[in-house]
């Protein structure tokens, strides 16, 4: 696979990866191209893959940013090389149908769907598990709902708990819950059908973020997992995404001891 399509953030590390690979290798369209390249971070890479879903491709993301946990090492290796011994991650995005008064918009997440208040009033919501009330009422600062591959991020900096790629999960952890004090989340089957409602949108209004696309004065929000639309993630043989994980999971289980 050695017909490229490369796409670059804006950053000047980026930028200067732009310069370094177009000098080296040609610049396929994306019909023509057998693997998209892309040059940024974590949240570049996430718009990335929704905006070019349709062409199926897959995606070695090189980090040019901070932590790049989605991406491969920043270096000077035959690119070419680096691609062929890859190693496929398949990521099944979470589908959400998030209904504010009268309009009803649909995105994908792949890391998660954050419920966050958007006001100094707690949030009040209620979730169910196909259609069957899993919490009567929640209050506090917010919710989220994780896959796998996200789970390691803003779910595990509110203690939730981290899921392996196979485990066929979904993590639902509150933010700073106020009632029930207890309540410390769900891991459910990634086949719910989880349904999260506000219960006071008036007075508590919640913003629904999925990924890094924010969707303020939410009613209701519905979610579950995607069974058509397939990301294809290549990593490099060491350093795959599933390895990542699991090395987070020692991590935080050498912490507890």
């Amino acid at each position: 696979m050695n017909k490229f399509f490369f796409t670059f953030d804006k950053t000047k590390k980026a930028q200067i990866l732009k310069k370094k690979f177009l000098k080296k290798y040609d610049n396929y369209s994306l019909n023509h191209a057998q693997v998209i390249i892309v040059g940024g971070g974590d949240g570049f890479m996430l718009h990335t893959l929704k905006k070019l879903v349709k062409f199926k491709k897959p995606f070695f993301g090189i980090n040019c940013g901070t932590f790049g946990f989605l991406m491969n090492d920043y270096k000077n290796i035959n690119l070419t090389k680096r691609i062929k011994s890859s190693k496929k991650t398949i990521l099944n995005p979470l589908e959400i149908n998030i209904k504010k008064k009268n309009i009803t918009k649909k995105l994908l997440a792949i890391n998660e769907l954050s419920l966050l208040r958007q006001s100094r009033q707690t949030a009040s919501i209620q979730v169910k598990l196909n259609n069957k009330v899993l919490l009567k009422k929640l209050t506090g600062d917010g919710l989220i709902v994780s896959t796998p591959a996200g789970s390691t991020a803003y779910n595990l900096s509110v203690n939730g708990p981290i899921l392996s790629l196979e485990s066929k999960k979904l993590a639902i952890t509150p933010i700073s819950p106020f009632r029930p004090r207890r309540w410390k989340g769900k891991t459910v089957s990634n086949s719910k059908i989880i349904d999260i409602i506000n219960l006071n949108i008036k007075k508590r209004p919640i913003a629904a973020v999925a990924d890094n696309v924010e969707i303020r004065d939410i009613k209701k929000v519905i979610i579950k997992k995607s069974k058509t639309i397939r990301f294809t993630l290549l990593y490099d043989k060491n350093k795959s995404l599933d390895k990542r994980i699991k090395f987070e999971q020692l991590k935080k289980k050498l912490k507890k001891e």
